[in-house]
């Protein structure tokens, strides 16, 4: 049983969204919160597998919010964002979301994401992605040339380990595919981040989708 927490200002978004999740026989939703401070007190005190995670909200927004469960090191939040969202998508980001999620996504899709997330995968809706490389390309210092050269020193295996990531595929899952180690799994990961400079799968995801190495799904 996947365990859930919503975390929305707006009620009706949270009781659509448990209504939905808990048809699912997998899972349960533990709890609600209304503003950021409030959803990271909840998850601290009830473990959910998965937080999901609006951005704007009063009192803490999701960035906020993001950022402190990540710093915690235990959580794993799946965030839930609109297109209004261009430049606060990087910031969620680097905040440490473990996903992003559009609020009008079909059902079958936002249950994928949880599974994604909930097995320690991470899951970029494909328009998201769109968006947050644009974001990306007007950052300053972010361009698509200093990207590509970024990626050029992964081996093979190493791009072939980051297409997995970036299907969402977590490490059990990346070496059977590959018929590795999960541990050989774990020292091909920890060299991807070395090498792109990121701390996070997220941020791995979006060099590979800003280098071409993989495309958006849809």
């Amino acid at each position: 049983m996947i365990r859930l927490l919503l975390v929305d200002d707006q009620e009706l978004v949270r009781a659509g969204m448990r209504l939905i999740l808990s048809a699912e026989d997998d899972l349960e939703v533990v709890g609600e919160a209304a503003d950021g401070r409030a959803g990271v007190d909840a998850a601290r005190a009830l473990r959910p597998d998965v937080v999901l995670m609006d951005v704007r909200m009063p009192v803490m927004d999701g960035i906020e919010a993001t950022r402190r469960l990540a710093r915690d090191g235990d959580h794993r939040v799946l965030a839930l964002t609109t297109f209004e969202d261009d430049e606060v998508l990087w910031g969620v980001i680097e905040a440490g979301a473990a996903g992003f999620v559009l609020k009008d996504v079909p059902a079958a899709d936002l249950v994928g994401a949880i599974h994604v997330t909930a097995r320690g995968g991470s899951w970029l809706d494909p328009r998201v992605a769109d968006r947050v490389l644009t974001v990306l390309r007007r950052r300053p210092g972010a361009a698509s040339a200093a990207s590509d050269r970024q990626v050029d020193p992964l081996t093979e295996r190493e791009r072939e380990v980051l297409r997995l990531v970036a299907s969402g595929a977590n490490n059990p899952e990346i070496a059977e595919a590959l018929y590795l180690s999960e541990r050989t799994v774990k020292g091909h990961i920890s060299a991807i981040f070395a090498k792109l400079g990121v701390r996070d799968r997220p941020a791995a995801i979006i060099r590979a989708y800003d280098a071409g190495i993989v495309t958006p799904r849809g």
